[in-house]
């Protein structure tokens, strides 16, 4: 078995592309008008609008995530949060070396899922 990618489902394709072009530093890849994607050298995320999933009876609510974290691996994680530029309400957690070493900045996207910004030690070195 192969991991492929995770695929959030939302109201607002474009807002939600926008926000992870940002995050990621990448364009995404719209092969279809309600679906898009990242693809990295570790996995894909998919962006997908309700319209993708509407034969599964509501199966999939947008915006309702509160137990997953997308999780991007950066080389500055002090500065690749400050580009974002981010309401309060936005942020979880700024930019923390986390107990096991990690330096972590948790914030939500638009729908409120929880996005991790880290970076191990040997790749940042911030305390």
């Amino acid at each position: 078995m192969s991991f492929t990618s995770i695929r959030i489902v939302t109201d607002d394709l474009d807002g939600l592309v926008a926000f992870y072009e940002q995050v990621t530093g990448q364009r995404a890849e719209r092969p279809a008008p309600v679906f898009a994607q990242f693809t990295g050298p570790g996995a894909t995320l998919a962006i997908a609008s309700t319209a993708t999933v509407a034969m599964l009876g509501g199966a999939l609510t947008p915006a309702t995530n509160r137990s997953v974290f997308v999780e991007f691996e950066v080389d500055d994680v002090d500065g690749r949060f400050a580009q974002l530029r981010l309401e309060p309400e936005h942020v979880v957690l700024g930019p923390t070396t986390m107990p096991w070493g990690n330096r972590s900045a948790l914030v939500r996207d638009p729908d409120g899922n929880v996005v991790n910004l880290f970076s191990r030690p040997e790749a940042d070195g911030a305390d």
